[in-house]
């Protein structure tokens, strides 16, 4: 049975009144008469009323319009992440004293980095918050993906890379917290309204909820060397690099966004490649469900390999008739092997059907290889000619798919140089003939090639014309039984 390994986040511990305005909190059953249900900010602003964390006027108004100051979005966001603020380091702004409402709050917040002050030394306590602002306090405060600047283009003409807030700003839009003022603005240097703050510590504690965030720590290493996303479907979650070090160098964070229902995968490792000591990598199932109206990601251990394609270069021949398959030490597998004709050798191009070009031609065939080991698959051609390849399939972890090498059996190979050279007498290399024998016919510039073991050389050829002929190459390539001869001309490039 494969071990489940479920990563959830858990709810934040929302407590204590704290109201927008810094008055008299609104009791349970309150609903403030300026917030009809017919605003967009109304549900958000009614649940956070309930569990206290804002609060109204005493003349049963909320005032969704009026502008929070720099303090008070401190102190809320204090009490919604849940942060220790009881023996805090005293930030040094020379306007937020210890005297200060805001002071612990301001502090706390500080001391983990999540806001800073004015280049002047002041906090600005008393001044109202941007919306700009916001979006940085909210990414760092709760832990957000941050989205790169550069692979996510802005919608937002007021917001350019570069100034400050906008991978905060860019972040937020695309966890769906917050759009624009317009569909093309930001406003980012506008007060943020009691109504807007309360949607989008709303839509943050929602976004925040659906969020797996994979720690290097999680595995006792202090960083991630390499992760992947190798799923089916890439639109299925996005995986975004981040990190906890004060300067953002180390990847040592990886936070999983769910888009949308289905299964993949998901990897990470210590090392780039190749080192099969399980301490150094994780290999996952990625599965995400949608339960009671949000996605959820749930990860699963796994040491699985997946279905890999063997792709056999069939450039030249005809139609494929049939594929049988054997193991290299003679165990068959099967007589009639599924495969795909592919145009070219990107995936993409067979992922739902069989693909041919304009003239009904195809480039390779592949079909699928479950288990590593060494194959030999016999094609056969609607012409009658079978044609063998050797399939080696390597484990190679941390990663999901096998590293997969083909070689299309031809014992044989010869070259024809025409008549445009007088060539003399060729000499071979030293110990050419253990890699090949090299024979010429009689009388004219065809020489053959048949290799015998893996190797490479080349014949200087003697040419009487002074052209541009070099001489001769020769490459044997072999994967088990399967011996693969090329011969070439080679001739200077330079002249």
């Amino acid at each position: 049975m494969r071990k489940k390994i479920f990563i959830g986040l858990g709810a934040l511990l929302l407590a204590c009144s704290l109201p927008l305005s810094g008055t008299i909190a609104a009791s349970t059953e309150e609903r403030f008469s300026d917030v009809p249900s017919s605003k967009h900010f109304a549900e958000a602003v009614n649940d956070l009323a309930e569990r206290k964390i804002i609060g109204g006027y005493p003349d049963g108004t909320f005032k969704p319009g009026n502008s929070i100051t720099r303090g008070q979005a401190a102190a809320i966001i204090a009490k919604m992440t849940d942060l220790d603020t009881s023996n805090v380091k005293n930030p040094g702004f020379k306007d937020v004293s210890t005297a200060n409402g805001y002071y612990k709050a301001i502090a706390a917040l500080a001391e983990k980095s999540i806001i800073s002050g004015y280049g002047d030394g002041r906090y600005g306590p008393n001044d109202p918050i941007t919306r700009a602002q916001m979006a940085s306090i909210i990414v760092k405060a709760f832990d957000l993906p941050r989205y790169d600047f550069t692979s996510y283009k802005s919608p937002f003409v007021d917001v350019k890379r570069g100034t400050g807030h906008d991978p905060s700003i860019i972040s937020i839009y695309r966890l769906g917290i917050t759009g624009g003022t317009t569909p093309e603005t930001f406003s980012p240097n506008s007060p943020i309204t009691r109504g807007q703050a309360a949607k989008m510590l709303k839509a943050t504690e929602e976004a925040k909820s659906q969020i797996v965030t994979v720690r290097a720590s999680d595995f006792g290493w202090e960083e991630f060397k390499m992760f992947d996303s190798n799923h089916e479907d890439t639109g299925l979650y996005h995986a975004v690099v981040g990190s906890d070090k004060p300067m953002g160098s180390t990847a040592d964070k990886i936070h999983l966004v769910p888009l949308k229902e289905g299964e993949g995968t998901f990897q990470v490792a210590l090392v780039y490649s190749g080192n099969p000591d399980k301490k150094y990598y994780r290999k996952y199932y990625a599965h995400v469900k949608e339960v009671d109206g949000k996605l959820k990601l749930t990860l699963e251990e796994t040491q699985d390999f997946l279905t890999t394609p063997a792709i056999l270069d069939v450039r030249g021949k005809k139609q494929v008739q049939n594929i049988s398959l054997a193991t290299m030490d003679g165990k068959e597998l099967s007589d009639n092997v599924a495969f795909r004709k592919c145009i070219s050798f990107s995936p993409s191009d067979c992922r739902e059907s069989d693909a041919t070009d304009s003239e009904g031609k195809y480039y390779n065939i592949r079909f699928g290889i479950d288990e590593p080991g060494r194959y030999i698959a016999t094609v056969r051609f609607e012409d009658g000619e079978e044609v063998r390849y050797g399939i080696e399939a390597v484990s190679l972890t941390p990663h999901f798919y096998y590293s997969i090498r083909t070689l299309e059996e031809r014992p044989t190979a010869s070259v024809d140089l025409g008549a445009t050279y007088d060539i003399g007498k060729h000499v071979l290399p030293k110990d050419a003939e253990q890699i090949a024998t090299v024979t010429r016919d009689a009388g004219t510039n065809v020489f053959h090639a048949v290799g015998k073991k893996k190797g490479s050389f080349n014949i200087k050829l003697p040419d009487h014309n002074k052209t541009d002929l070099l001489g001769i190459g020769v490459h044997v390539q072999t994967l088990g039984p399967i011996i693969n001869v090329q011969i070439y001309e080679e001739i200077d490039t330079h002249m």
